[in-house]
This record gives C-alpha cells, structure tokens and sequence, in this order.
C-alpha cells in the first residue's frame, strides 16, 4: 500500500522567503500547494513605489508571482479572498491605535488573525485539505517533551519571532519555517539554484504601498495642533499626532539649540510633549499575554525582552498577571517604550510569551 505524502498548504507572499519555503519542502517530498490573502479592496490609492507593501495595488504583481512560482512546481494555487478580513481586524485596527495616540504594530496582528486565522480557516471552507501551514518567516520550531517552542531564527539579523508571539502551541504543532534554519543570503543562494524568479526581488519593508500611511485617515482626523514641552509651554505646531511616536527626534520642526524627543501623545488633546531629556522608563505594562514555552507565570520570573522589532533585548524581570495585565521591570531603564508595540519575552534564544504595552513605568 502506498504511504500518504504529508499535505503543507504553504502561504506564499510572492517573496523569494516563501517561494524557497514552497520549493524546499517539494523538494523533500511533501505533497505542497500554495495559498496567497488577497487583501487590497482599491479603497485608497497609494502613491506608486518600487518597492511594494504589504497593502496597495502591487499586491496584484505579488499574486502573479506566486502563481508563477506554484506553476514552475507543478503544484496548486489558491488565491484566497480577506480583503473584508484584513479591513476590519488589521486597517481598523492601525487606525484606531493611531488616533489614541499609540503606535500600533500591524505584522504582529496580521500574522496571528489572518495569516495563522482566518487564511487557514477560509482554505479549509473552500475544501483544501492540508495536515500542516507552512511561511516563509525566519524562525523555528523545536519540540521539548509534548510542547512545541518558538526559537529564534538562525539569522539572528533576519530574526522575525517578534511578530510571531500570539501563536499558541497547538499552532505551532502545525506550523513549518522551512528557512528559519537559513541565512537570507544562504535563502538567495538557494532560490538561484533553483532557478526561482524571486530570487533578487528586493523585499518590501513597508506597510504601505508608498509608505505613506495617512492615506488611511480622513482628512479631518489629521488635525494640527501644538507641540508643547513638559511644562505646558508651546514651542510649535504638528501636523497631526499620526506622524509621530514616541522617542521621535527627527521632523519635529521645532528650532532648539539642543536634541528635543518626543516624550508622550495626548490624543485627547491633540498634543505632542517634548522633551530635552532621552525618553527612559524603568519599565512597562502589558496586556493580553499569551505565552507559549509555559503555560502560566506563577512568581517574578527572569527574563529578556524586547519592546520593539530593532530593539536589542534587555534584562527584565516578569511578574505575575493581574486582570490581564502584566508588569515588567528592566534591570536599566530603556528608552522610548511605547504604547502600541508589543513586549515579547525570551529565554535565551526560546519565545516565553508576549503581550502589548499599554503604558510605560
């Protein structure tokens, strides 16, 4: 009797991470087909760029190349629709976290609602049966016991575990990184070997197309209004609180004979605060933790965290949860903790957990 091949619906981008993540796993004889969101609806038009985003009109080049992909393969490909997905959990979103003056993440949200979501659930609706989910993420996947644990990439500088953390352990046991043993360079290699179209497309790092997001607001939500210093006094005027976050230094269009950051967002009214001094906390709160390499934290726990993609971790102490919320203090005080972001927690290269910060201490 032949044995059943493992079926990997694979999530392609149009990338070459993905397409190499596709063209590996064919390789080692998994049974393979590729998905791919589609999630632009037309309703903004951002300006034109080289470099496509996750969201604009270059999506439609995106699908293409991963069709093309898939078809060099000889294996299937859908082309699954979120576009009403994608505006209600991850536009809405970034848009609201902006007019209260946070600085949302939107891979974070993206990666746990629609990629690992509601794109799996609405494959398996349209009767594509598959036994894992695969991506291009630069991460991996170890098994200790009957738990399954999220480590970081072997690319340290490619590493994309901070946008991974709301998986759950029951996902991770479905869940293949085929490149997360790679270097991007080791990745490129690969793909010219194969013979894969993607194989120097330069990666986008955007949100979207143009990278301007304020094509998503109204233009009555983009008040000016004043930049003021700690004290109260104005020192000038901002074009609205969506262009800024906190720590921000550079485009502040303030003449001061000393470095001026931005220190605090008071959306109620329509502020930016200033300071002279580096925005330094000696902490944080976060809400919604999910942990994944333990089920919950009992005591003060040791840890490492980092509060921001480019952010090196630091040392941290992690306490228990109270009314879903979760306080971290750092053994040095850190700049420019920010509201929006997320804190993911590590123990040395293995994901604890993470959760979103609400407020800096």
């Amino acid at each position: 009797m032949k044995k059943k091949r493992t079926k990997v619906a694979v999530g392609l981008s149009g990338g070459v991470d993905s397409s190499v993540a596709v063209a590996l796993l064919h390789k080692q004889g998994f049974e393979v087909f590729g998905i791919t969101m589609e999630i632009y609806d037309g309703s903004v038009i951002p300006e034109t760029s080289a470099r496509h985003a996750c969201y604009g009109p270059g999506e439609k080049e995106d699908v293409e190349s991963a069709a093309a992909i898939c078809e060099k393969l000889h294996i299937a490909f859908h082309a699954i629709d979120l576009r009403q997905e994608y505006k209600n959990h991850v536009i809405h979103y970034f848009r609201d976290e902006y007019l209260k003056g946070k600085t949302p993440n939107p891979c974070v949200v993206c990666n746990q609602k629609l990629k690992f979501g509601f794109l799996l659930e609405k494959a398996r609706q349209a009767g594509l049966d598959f036994d894992y989910f695969a991506t291009g993420h630069y991460a991996r996947i170890v098994k200790s016991g009957s738990r399954f644990l999220l480590k970081r990439a072997a690319d340290r500088s490619k590493d994309q575990t901070y946008f991974l953390y709301g998986l759950t352990p029951e996902q991770l046991a479905r869940t293949l990184f085929p490149v997360g043993e790679h270097t991007k360079q080791g990745v490129r290699k690969i793909a010219r070997s194969l013979g894969l179209e993607t194989a120097d497309r330069e990666e986008s790092q955007d949100f979207i197309d143009g990278g301007d997001y304020s094509i998503l607001f109204d233009k009555d939500e983009i008040q000016a209004g004043e930049i003021v210093d700690e004290g109260g006094q104005v020192l000038g005027r901002h074009r609205g609180i969506i262009h800024y976050t906190i720590g921000q230094r550079r485009g502040l269009g303030i003449a001061s004979h000393r470095p001026l950051y931005v220190s605090r967002i008071d959306a109620d009214n329509n502020r930016i605060i200033v300071s002279d001094r580096e925005n330094l906390s000696k902490g944080l709160v976060a809400a919604d933790l999910n942990l994944i390499s333990v089920d919950r934290i009992n005591q003060p726990q040791q840890v490492r965290v980092k509060i921001r993609l480019r952010h090196k971790e630091a040392e941290a102490t992690v306490f228990p949860p109270t009314d879903n919320q979760t306080r971290i203090l750092f053994r040095e005080p850190q700049m420019s903790v920010t509201p929006g972001q997320s804190a993911v927690l590590y123990a040395d290269d293995t994901v604890l957990g993470g959760g979103v910060i609400t407020a800096a201490l």
